[in-house]
């Protein structure tokens, strides 16, 4: 399966969970029903994983932690916010070269619409 193909997946599995809750929930409980969606749609789905970076050549494991990693190639960045920031949007770049994947996703399930809360963030990925 290609970055592509899952990214359309998680983009309907937002569709739906922002159509049954809309927004104002927490994060967390966004989180947990798109790793749940995606589970069922018979996707790899890692939560809250940490992204190891390297210092001086010295590794850290502290710091940072991906909301959602799918199939080992798409990460997941989920924000329950009015608006989302320009640091949102380099954070999940961070991430993706930190871990060397190709494709992000930053959601924010607080927009009104959520085809307005969905932007693709990528790492060197032809379009």
């Amino acid at each position: 399966m290609t970055e592509n193909e899952i990214s359309r997946i998680v983009v309907d599995v937002a569709y739906k969970i922002h159509t049954k809750f809309g927004p104002g929930l927490l994060e967390s409980v966004y989180e947990a029903v798109m790793a749940h969606e995606l589970r069922k749609r018979g996707l790899k789905v890692e939560t809250e994983l940490p992204v190891p970076f390297v210092y001086e050549e010295v590794q850290f494991e502290i710091g940072f932690r991906v909301d959602i990693l799918v199939e080992d190639l798409v990460i997941l960045e989920l924000k329950s916010v009015e608006d989302i920031s320009p640091v949102h949007k380099k954070q999940l770049l961070t991430y993706l070269r930190l871990m060397d994947k190709r494709l992000g996703l930053l959601i924010n399930f607080g927009a009104p619409l959520i085809k307005d809360g969905i932007t693709r963030v990528a790492n060197h990925l032809p379009e």
